[in-house]
């Protein structure tokens, strides 16, 4: 199945290092492309990018030190630092693309914001190198370490890695007491699903707690593991959404419940 967009202007059509890149114009105001898809519109971004990080706010003790790999706008580590975060390390291999996006996009980093950021003046710390290798090697504690990809790929893919057990684990590895792993896990829909499968297992392999929002608005899964038992995930967002630092204009207490069960494909998977 494919999908095709009327592109009205096209502000940056190039090749980064990493990937092909378009900012273009569309009937969703300015979009972000990266190798033909969709990664995020003027319109629905703010929808996206607080389905990925809200339940991720909500459900660690505490936040105060957050990791986020990719999500080159910028836009999570923002919430971040506006639900009360005093560090949040920003690691994106694709220097130009994080670039680009702050100088094109009206939402995320503005171009000043990002040379701030990457000077580490202020809250967020922004360095260009390999995710997973920043995993690997760091000795740095988090209360969530948040990874926003392009979708993992059936063929052979450089991030492909990034999504695997053993990077969970790492990732795992990382997490202070009662802190969150939050990734975006895929499609909910059946044509389109495998991805969120093989997610929702490895996340269950992994983690002792596991819980799952699947937006009503937008046609992404996440995904939030915990290393220890919570008995009930959602009830414990709902209660902290009333006080929550960053307040959500597409996320209130009754889509936390209504999206927090996998289709029945998914949940079926570990049968």
């Amino acid at each position: 199945m494919t999908r095709h967009w009327q592109v009205d202007e096209v502000l940056v059509d190039t090749k980064t290092d990493f990937q092909h890149l378009v900012i273009a114009r569309t009937a969703q105001g300015l979009s972000l492309f990266c190798d033909n898809d969709r990664q995020s519109t003027e319109f629905s971004q703010l929808t996206y990018h607080e389905a990925l990080m809200v339940p991720a706010l909500l459900l660690a003790d505490t936040v105060e030190r957050v990791l986020v790999i990719g999500s080159s706008e910028g836009v999570v580590c923002q919430m971040a630092v506006q639900h009360g975060a005093t560090v949040v390390d920003h690691i994106d291999i694709d220097e130009q693309a994080v670039k680009l996006c702050a100088e094109h996009l009206p939402y995320g980093y503005t171009s000043s914001e990002l040379a701030a950021a990457e000077k580490g003046d202020g809250p967020i710390r922004v360095q260009y190198i390999d995710g997973f290798e920043y995993i690997r090697t760091t000795s740095e504690k988090y209360d969530i370490v948040l990874v926003d990809l392009p979708d993992e790929r059936e063929e052979e893919a450089q991030h492909n890695r990034l999504y695997g057990a053993d990077f969970l684990r790492m990732c795992k590895a990382l997490l202070r007491p009662g802190g969150v792993v939050v990734n975006q896990s895929g499609c909910q829909t059946m044509w389109r699903n495998t991805t969120l499968i093989r997610s929702w297992q490895r996340f269950n392999e992994v983690f002792d707690t596991v819980a799952y929002y699947g937006s009503d608005e937008h046609e992404w899964a996440y995904l939030f593991g915990r290393a220890d038992v919570v008995e009930d995930p959602t009830a414990l967002m709902v209660e902290r959404l009333k006080t929550a630092g960053y307040q959500p204009e597409s996320i209130d207490d009754l889509a936390l419940l209504g999206n927090s069960i996998p289709p029945y494909r998914v949940r079926q998977s570990l049968a």
